[in-house]
């Protein structure tokens, strides 16, 4: 018999078996522990169909208590379907709804980026087969259309990238894709995002990016020479643009020095003219009042100007010319040469008694004869 059946406890629990009918260690000098399970038996029924229906109760509470909260993440967005239908969004954070099977919510990742890459053979315009790779990066934007709108979303943005590309592709030169990509990403881009809000997605295209481009194995090399073609062509323009820089500059600063030299050379050559005029002017009043003084004044240093500029040649015995630089008439070396001496009889011949000059003797040159007199 358990030890907790009133009137079995005498000789185990050294009571002397006092108890009451009730099963409960009477007096105070009672145990604890017994009257906790007790009250516990009490609570629930101690087996009997009242405890039964507490349990359903205490089961029932605790299942709408846990069916009516939902914790949203901060990424997510939370779809309310009420008997199956549309109903709101809930935003992140905790909310309460409406027990199951009445409500019901299905949670969406609003805010996760998602990634699409493929590498597809298109055809361009001009008949070249080229290898474009395509790389999509997306979001949800609706999370209602992005449940209901269509069957599925990704499938159809995987789709819908393909057909843009190779529609735009299409629509370009061989050039143009190898080159010039950017453009072709920004055209696509917009026209996937136009075919996906059509066709009620609720997706939106964060980046479309076409990184690489290359033709097929068969023809890379000769597509290679192309491309090296085009970059030596770049490379060439760029030093081009870089001596332009660089030359035009200094070619506007040098006409602009010879602009300048020539205003200053024709100021010049206008106040001399004007002052030759003037200066004619003044001599041509003098000439009117002393004509023959002022002629020969005008040959004096007409001579003498002419003969300050020019080289000095001595005449010798009417047969020989004795050539006198002037002084200062530098040599080839930059060094002056000194005017050579020459005796006094060769510049100023003596003159005799009889009034005859008197003219110095001169050896005859070897190897010549004298001449007949």
């Amino acid at each position: 018999m358990a030890w907790n059946i009133p009137g079995s406890g005498s000789g185990k629990n050294g009571r002397g078996g006092q108890g009451n009918g009730s099963g409960r260690s009477g007096g105070n000098g009672g145990n604890p522990l017994d009257a906790i399970l007790g009250s516990l038996r009490n609570l629930f029924g101690g087996g009997n169909n009242g405890g039964a229906l507490r349990w359903v109760g205490i089961f029932v509470a605790l299942w709408l208590a846990f069916s009516s909260f939902v914790l949203i993440a901060e990424q997510q967005r939370g779809v309310v379907l009420r008997f199956g239908q549309f109903a709101r969004v809930l935003q992140p954070g905790p909310h309460f709804k409406l027990p199951w099977p009445i409500e019901r919510v299905r949670k969406v990742a609003a805010t996760q980026i998602k990634t699409f890459d493929n590498t597809v053979p298109v055809l361009t315009r001009d008949e070249n087969i080229v290898q474009v790779q395509i790389n999509v990066q997306y979001r949800v934007s609706d999370p209602q259309l992005y449940l209901f709108g269509t069957r599925d979303g990704d499938t159809m943005l995987e789709q819908a990238a393909l057909s843009t590309v190779r529609e735009q592709v299409g629509r370009s030169t061989l050039d143009t894709v190898l080159g010039a990509r950017s453009a072709l990403a920004a055209s696509a881009q917009q026209q996937l995002q136009a075919s996906l809000d059509a066709y009620r997605t609720g997706l939106v295209v964060t980046e479309l990016n076409l990184p690489n481009a290359r033709p097929p194995e068969e023809v890379k090399p000769a597509f290679d020479d192309v491309n090296s073609a085009q970059q030596d062509k770049d490379r060439v323009t760029s030093e081009a643009q870089a001596y332009a820089a660089k030359v035009v500059p200094e070619a506007r600063g040098e006409a602009a020095r010879v602009r300048t030299a020539a205003a200053g050379y024709k100021t010049a050559s206008v106040a001399r003219a004007t002052g030759d005029a003037t200066r004619f002017s003044l001599l041509l009043e003098q000439y009117r009042g002393a004509q023959e003084v002022t002629r020969k004044r005008l040959w004096l240093e007409t001579v003498q100007e002419v003969l300050a500029q020019n080289r000095k040649v001595v005449g010798g015995d009417g047969r020989q010319l004795i050539y006198v630089p002037m002084p200062g008439q530098g040599s080839t070396s930059g060094n002056p040469v000194s005017p050579p001496l020459l005796p006094p009889e060769t510049i100023a011949p003596t003159i005799n008694a009889t009034g005859g000059e008197t003219r110095p003797e001169r050896s005859p040159r070897p190897g010549r004869e004298e001449p007949t007199r």
